[in-house]
């Protein structure tokens, strides 16, 4: 049953089963070195968790990339509450691999203000994307520009510049 959170968005339950080895996949091609076969859509992340102290691994989609700073973005679509998150919250130390290109950077939270040129970008790139992840994260279906400063207020986003 989904939950609202006084974060305004809508919590659904934490993938298990099928879903979360689905998820979890594309970690095996990136530790096979062929993360290419991803392109750049999707970024592998290495970090330290946060209790274990050991090294983690997650891939995201890669909501934006700014060729001219060199910085890629990613949006939590879990909200604060996932895991690899919190763990670059905690220790923002990380190593992105995006196709074939990897680096050693420091995460850094996006603020309000500038994730939301990023996700309305991301919007016109990726419609159908977008108008699921705002569906998910928000509760209600997408009506339009305002929309995307309600989610850009609301699901985490993390740069990672390389």
């Amino acid at each position: 049953m989904n939950q609202a959170t006084n974060k305004g968005f809508v919590e659904g339950p934490r993938p298990s089963g099928a879903l979360r080895w689905f998820l979890r996949a594309p970690i095996h091609l990136y530790k096979a070195k062929l993360g290419w076969m991803l392109g750049g859509r999707f970024m592998l992340i290495e970090h330290i968790g946060r209790k274990s102290k050991a090294p983690r691994f997650t891939v995201v989609e890669t909501v934006s990339h700014d060729r001219e700073s060199d910085t890629y973005y990613a949006c939590s679509g879990w909200g604060e509450r996932s895991d690899w998150f919190q763990n670059l919250m905690h220790d923002p130390h990380a190593t992105i691999t995006i196709g074939t290109r990897k680096f050693s950077t420091l995460a850094v939270r996006v603020d309000t203000a500038a994730a939301t040129p990023v996700l309305a970008d991301y919007q016109a790139r990726h419609p159908a994307a977008f108008k699921e992840l705002f569906k998910r994260m928000m509760g209600r279906p997408y009506t339009g520009q305002d929309a995307i400063r309600d989610l850009a207020q609301v699901v985490p986003m993390v740069a990672f510049k390389a």
